[in-house]
């Protein structure tokens, strides 16, 4: 198999405690071609310091320093520095399995898949559970996979980055990007964006992401109920224009609306 760069984008923001678990994890892959790059968005504790370390002693790891400006910025200058024919993305309190770049990249390129995505461990404490629905080995097409994404639209499977494989050229082509004004749901709304130009979708059965719980993340201390109504009434837009692209609003529309009240599988 052509050995192809994969570029790992990892977000940082004051997480000294884990993040030498979260890069050892990556630069440890099975799979070797990869570009780490590690975006310090203004951080206030060692995590500078650690990302400086790791770019002395290994020569994928790359450091970019920014302001402060939220994680869609940090994932955003991520992608724009990415050399990688693949993007994959990390978050910097969260690891990856030894093979996960190698399970991602042999189902891409085995059936030429433009978006690959995968179960996860989600971590909570000593307690590690396995999530994820999709069951198929076999290629689907966007219609195909925007069907199997109707029935849990809200889940942490269809909606973040971080289990799932992307062709970095068709996210530069079409100008694709992390919404910086949302501070919740916006891996959502660019999957919903990355989908509309993918062709090819597979799907791995095997976790590949261990999600470490976090009880002072965003979503457990910053999200409240009028800021979820608020965030999901905005996004059903782009997920109804989603499905009126591909031709399938008004054949499944009670189902389609079913996601503005859905509830996320780990919120």
């Amino acid at each position: 198999m052509e050995q192809p760069l994969v570029t790992v984008v990892i977000p940082v923001y004051n997480a000294a405690p884990d993040l030498a678990r979260c890069i050892e994890s990556v630069r440890r892959q099975s799979y070797r071609n990869l570009e780490i790059i590690l975006v310090n968005d203004g951080s206030k504790d060692a995590s500078g310091p650690i990302c400086h370390m790791y770019g002395r002693i290994d020569p994928r790891v790359h450091i970019i320093e920014q302001e402060n400006a939220g994680v869609s910025a940090a994932r955003n200058t991520g992608i724009a520095a990415a050399h990688g024919k693949y993007l994959q993305f990390v978050d910097s309190d969260d690891y990856l399995a030894p093979d996960a770049t190698a399970t991602l990249l042999s189902c891409a390129e085995r059936a030429g898949a433009d978006l690959v995505i995968a179960h996860y461990y989600r971590v909570d404490g000593g307690k590690k559970t396995a999530h994820g629905f999709l069951k198929r080995r076999d290629v689907m097409d966007q219609r195909e996979f925007a069907r199997e994404l109707m029935d849990e639209p809200a889940s942490f499977y269809y909606g973040v980055l971080w289990n799932k494989l992307y062709r970095t050229a068709l996210i530069r082509d079409n100008g694709i990007q992390c919404r910086e004004e949302l501070n919740w749901s916006e891996d959502f709304l660019f999957n919903l964006e990355y989908i509309r130009y993918a062709h090819r979708f597979c799907a791995v059965t095997k976790p590949i992401y261990y999600y470490v719980s976090n009880e002072k993340s965003i979503t457990h201390t910053q999200i409240d109920f009028v800021s979820v109504v608020r965030t999901k009434s905005k996004l059903f837009t782009y997920y109804k224009s989603l499905y009126e692209s591909l031709e399938l609003y008004e054949k499944f529309k009670p189902q389609i609306y079913k996601y503005l009240v859905a509830t996320a599988e780990h919120s």
